[in-house]
């Protein structure tokens, strides 16, 4: 889109333009959208269109709109988290950090998306903007907490958004709707302004990550977003590192963790892909990392080492005396771990060894493919019962490890979409872009969902 723009084919007008009617042409069937921003975004595009006339500096995303989960500050919006209490909330002063990054290199912000109630849950559903559906089966969820981003840009209403992730809520929503992400590196961007601001021991559980159709988008957005601010203390200034080319890579891939079973069609994937990158040249060998049938319950036991007591309290000062039943539910798997200070020791102890066994993993393995979830997107149903709940065990894995995990569609299962998972080394974020690229080009990738109705520029858009 950048190109078109820089080319002269469209106009930053023109493509707004046609962003929003598809927003508006889709949205009433998946409800992704919470804010349009349609009036700003069109006078945003039309100033694009006079600097590229006057041949002034265009940075490399000029012209081309973006969407924000409702998680995010943009200035001038609201944010509100999908909770009660902030649904009234003033219009943030200023952009989060990455929005500022998007904005600064010629992009758009065009809408901001749903998200269940203070992002904890897998089901995209809160009190304030109701359930968003998934685009390719309205019947079934996009995932969550980024299931209104996901929603949005695989219906083509956005082709670059920004999510968060703490226990998959970035890759899951991406594999439920056959979209492209990452979770980056613990620590890897920037997360001021987001609400709830980071902060506490588990600040190295999560991630502001992108999400894209394309892999080669989020190798782009990654180089825009990547840096400190100055301002969050737990993003460190440490550079992209650029895949080594000197030694094949070597790659460990499992279809079962030892605690979640996976359907037939998720581990066929996987095997397919393996088979693939061996084809590719790769190194590949079916080996599983140390520890990874504990993650469901050691991430669980970090988060909810308080009784969720921070979590009470945080809902009570902003007003949140009613909360969604998702929440509820969720909150519920996390308060049986609440822990002495000795017992958080332990757990904490557990942590160090978890994250010093991956280490010394990847001494041996450059990548590891598996799966992103056990299933395709789950129904509208009650998708918090304790069976599909551990499924998300696959990417809590990597939260704990605080190691860059993408993820990007290769195959489907009767109409649905289904990813894998890449994972690289902490700092290795582009060698897990890579490989999902590589991967990408040969099955195909994102496909327009055949639920929805079609949009023409759809495809050339990409």
């Amino acid at each position: 889109m950048a190109k078109m723009i820089r080319k002269g084919e469209i106009s930053s007008a023109e493509l707004i333009t046609e962003h929003l009617n598809r927003i508006q042409q889709v949205n009433p069937a998946i409800n992704a959208v919470v804010d349009l921003l349609g009036e700003r975004a069109l006078e945003a595009a039309k100033t694009a269109d006079s600097k590229l006339a006057a041949g002034e500096p265009c940075g490399p995303l000029h012209g081309v709109p973006f969407s924000i989960k409702d998680s995010i500050d943009v200035e001038g919006t609201k944010c509100t988290a999908g909770t009660l209490g902030l649904k009234t909330a003033p219009p943030a002063v200023q952009d989060a950090t990455l929005v500022h990054r998007l904005r600064n290199a010629g992009a758009i912000p065009i809408a901001k998306t749903n998200l269940p109630d203070l992002l904890f849950s897998f089901e995209t559903d809160n009190l304030i903007y109701g359930r968003t559906n998934n685009p390719y089966d309205l019947t079934r969820t996009p995932g969550g907490s980024s299931g209104g981003e996901s929603a949005l840009i695989s219906a083509g209403g956005s082709p670059l958004g920004l999510g968060s992730d703490c226990l998959g809520s970035v890759r899951v929503p991406a594999a439920f709707c056959g979209i492209a992400s990452i979770k980056p590196t613990s620590g890897r961007l920037p997360r001021t302004g987001h609400v709830p601001p980071s902060g506490g021991w588990f600040e190295a559980l999560w991630q502001i990550g992108p999400m894209a159709r394309c892999t080669e988008d989020l190798i782009l957005a990654m180089q825009l977003l990547s840096g400190e601010d100055g301002a969050d203390f737990t993003s460190p200034p440490v550079p992209l590192i650029e895949p080594e080319r000197s030694r094949k890579v070597r790659v460990a891939f499992f279809s079962h963790n030892g605690f979640a079973q996976c359907t037939t069609e998720v581990q066929s994937a996987i095997r397919r892909c393996a088979d693939f990158l061996s084809r590719s040249g790769m190194i590949v060998e079916e080996r599983t990392p140390p520890n990874v049938e504990h993650a469901y319950e050691l991430e669980l036991a970090l988060l909810g080492a308080d009784g969720c007591d921070g979590i009470d309290q945080y809902l009570a000062a902003i007003g949140s005396t009613e909360v969604h039943p998702f929440l509820t539910a969720f909150l519920n798997h996390m308060r049986p771990f609440r822990a002495t200070a000795s017992d958080f020791a332990a757990r904490w102890a557990q942590w160090d060894s978890y994250r010093s066994a991956l280490l010394r993993f990847f001494q041996q393995s450059d990548a590891i493919l598996c799966p992103v979830y056990t299933q395709p997107a789950l129904l509208h149903d009650g998708s918090l019962a304790d069976s599909n709940f551990e499924g998300f065990s696959y990417t809590m894995a990597w939260n704990l490890g605080g190691a860059p995990a993408a993820t990007v569609r290769c195959a489907d299962a009767a109409g649905m979409p289904v990813n894998v998972q890449v994972v690289t080394k902490p700092w290795r974020d582009l060698l897990a872009l890579e490989i999902c690229q590589l991967i990408e080009q040969e099955f195909g990738g994102w496909q327009a969902p055949a639920a929805l109705p079609r949009w023409n520029k759809l495809e050339s858009y990409g």
